[in-house]
């Protein structure tokens, strides 16, 4: 019955992972999985090299500064169809490279498409990833229940189950599954399995070596997905250090503790000097990002203090609608910070973990052996926490997805504090000490809050995270012509969370989608909604008008276009279907100076010399006219209608 309990709550966690996985931008603008950056490195290791199976552009080797991102993102806009315009990936000897760790390609990426032959999308690698992370998790929590707190009831190790999986931000990096929380989620999968296997190191002398072996080797493969976990690889020594107080052979242990990670470290290092001459570079110095690489510090002293604050202190901002949470308030950003994406400070916003204060209590009134071991885990797990989370505070940008990371080893604490307060505050056999049941229920109700309101904010500041990550799905359906998936999409976005902070885009792009299908009145409703939440969005207005004039209502299609106007005056289109209303209301002259005015705004705008010629032949001005076709035809070639009229006026006598 207690491991059926524990199964259910497991049960309904996984569930809750399935359904927050979403791909994230990059993955949405690929849609092929077999494109999608993780796959593009198998590709290429399949094809026999070590650079992604992604076609440099061509007169893209010629740029000056190929890592100037102004310069870049211009060049690509104009020459290439790619959907992600080569966006973080390292760029090195005319060769793209992936930057984030090779692990997650190795152990997933690769034996998936060999045993299926198939490409795995990058949000269900993420979910498998969270998923074997968790279950580990939920292993090691057992063991330590069984070894020592038996007289902990099921009901709280249930308890300690969903912190464990719904209050470490899993939520939120399921939410959107890019190719980064790709090599995060594998880290932290990797990282529990290490301690688990220090547990078991700690609890059977007799197979110390085994188990010191298994979390060398679940270390290494962490440092292959994201190398700044390699300073938490000093917990390997903890078992070593309870070998030599027990006077046994240290070498020994300590090869098995050394030896794998040692090898697998080796790997990396050839494998970064093959792709960029140095063993110890991984990418990062070309990588073609929003800054220009290598201007900025990665690591410095100077970011310490700005990420103590969003990482611990800073709290989330609340609103009255669902789903409640908003970002927090970005804080004045050191001299050469880089992006600040959707961090929060745990301390505020999850305060369960407060509870980690509380763990030093497990080995209270415990034998000198059950003593010396737990200290000597709680200490490992410490040691990972405290090494991650200072690595990046020291790093130059700020993530929710770094924040899995170090808040797993730190929530694994905290649990441990439940199970130690659970077993100080109870009668026991052990402890043999008596506690009121009134002060009992009392403290059981306090971390029942701090666990309760943590899960809560976990799962919503997912659920905003997924309004976003269906957004981006949605435009990119959008772009590759598929209408009805992403109005699809946009409507299961506003069903799930139809008051949401990003809801007037969702419902813009979806007057825009339904608009193209021809559904005009449906697309009418969208921006009308999207005007209502948003007035100052000029593009909404115009849209709007458009679609009201296609209907013949025209005083109302004016209303809009003026007041698209009013918001951006330099709005050549705006400008462009004003004129075109007063055209068909008889205000010819009004119609041409709006039509003028967006000629003066985008001189190569072909739709309004179409617009000016077509009323110039009715005014018997052909020598205008014909210029005016001609200008539509130098600026737009395949523009059949400006071509067909310029050949008939120019057949007349």
């Amino acid at each position: 019955m207690e491991y059926g309990i524990l199964a259910a709550v497991c049960t309904l966690v996984i569930g809750v992972y399935a359904y927050t996985a979403h791909p994230g931008f990059s993955t949405s603008a690929c849609l092929d999985p077999a494109d999608a950056y993780y796959n593009l490195l198998v590709r290429g290791f399949r094809a026999g090299h070590l650079n992604l199976e992604e076609e440099v552009p061509p007169g893209f080797t010629q740029l000056a500064d190929p890592y100037n991102p102004t310069a870049r993102v211009d060049w690509l806009s104009h020459n290439s169809t790619s959907p992600y315009q080569l966006l973080d990936m390292s760029y090195y000897k005319g060769k793209l490279y992936l930057y984030y760790g090779v692990t997650p390609a190795v152990l997933l990426f690769w034996p998936y498409v060999a045993i299926t032959g198939h490409y795995l999308p990058q949000e269900r690698a993420v979910l498998v990833f969270c998923v074997i992370g968790f279950l580990t998790g939920v292993g090691l929590l057992c063991a330590i229940w069984r070894r020592c707190f038996a007289e902990v009831s099921v009901a709280v190790v249930a308890a300690g189950v969903l912190a464990l999986g719904l209050a470490t931000c899993t939520p939120m990096l399921l939410a959107r599954c890019d190719f980064y929380e790709v090599a995060n989620s594998c880290g932290y999968a990797l990282t529990l399995m290490a301690l688990a296997a220090i547990w078991g190191a700690l609890w059977q002398p007799t197979h110390r070596n085994r188990w010191l072996a298994a979390a060398s080797l679940a270390w290494g493969l962490a440092v292959g997905a994201r190398p700044n976990l390699l300073f938490g690889t000093v917990s390997l020594l903890v078992p070593v250090l309870q070998a030599r107080r027990e006077r046994q052979r240290v070498w020994t242990p300590l090869v098995a503790a050394i030896g794998p990670i040692a090898l697998i470290g080796l790997g990396l290092m050839i494998y970064n000097d093959l792709r960029f001459d140095n063993p110890f570079e991984f990418g990062q110095r070309y990588i073609m990002a929003g800054d220009r690489p290598g201007t900025v510090p990665f690591f410095g002293l100077q970011y310490l203090w700005f990420h103590f604050r969003v990482y611990f202190l800073e709290p989330a901002r609340w609103i009255g609608r669902f789903p409640f949470v908003q970002d927090i308030r970005v804080l004045l950003l050191p001299s050469g910070h880089g992006i600040v994406d959707s961090p929060f400070g745990i301390l505020t916003n999850l305060p369960v973990v407060w509870l980690a204060l509380a763990a030093p209590l497990a080995w209270r009134d415990r034998s000198a052996e059950m003593r010396s071991i737990l200290s000597d885990f709680l200490a490992a797990v410490a040691v990972v926490f405290g090494t991650t989370a200072l690595m990046l505070c020291l790093f130059f940008s700020a993530s929710i997805r770094y924040e899995v990371e170090f808040l797993s080893p730190l929530m694994l604490l905290a649990v441990v504090g439940i199970l130690s307060l659970e077993r100080t505050l109870a009668p026991t056999s052990e402890s043999g000490q008596a506690c009121q049941p009134g002060f009992s229920r009392m403290a059981r109700c306090g971390w029942s809050v701090l666990l309760a309101f943590s899960v809560a904010f976990s799962l919503l500041a997912g659920v905003d995270r997924c309004v976003w990550s269906d957004l981006s799905l949605g435009s990119a359906l959008q772009g590759a012509g598929q209408l009805q998936k992403a109005i699809e999409q946009y409507e299961r976005t506003l069903r799930i969370s139809p008051n949401c902070a990003e809801a007037p885009l969702v419902h813009y792009n979806l007057g825009v989608a339904l608009m193209r299908q021809g559904k005009l009145e449906e697309a009418i409703g969208h921006y009308e909604e999207t005007v209502r939440t948003m007035p100052d969005n000029a593009e909404a207005h115009n849209n709007l008008g458009s679609a009201l004039f296609q209907l013949g209502r025209m005083q109302e299609a004016v209303m809009h276009y003026e007041q698209a106007l009013r918001i951006r005056p330099e709005y050549a289109e705006a400008h462009n279907n004003l004129g075109m209303v007063l055209a068909r209301l008889g205000k010819s002259q009004e119609a041409i100076n709006h039509w003028e005015q967006a000629l003066r705004i985008k001189p190569d705008y072909a739709e309004p010399h179409f617009n000016l010629a077509v009323i110039s032949e009715k005014m018997g001005r052909k020598p205008e006219a014909i210029e005016h076709y001609k200008q539509g035809l130098k600026f737009r070639p395949d523009f059949t209608a400006a071509s067909n009229a310029l050949a008939r006026l120019e057949a007349r006598p």
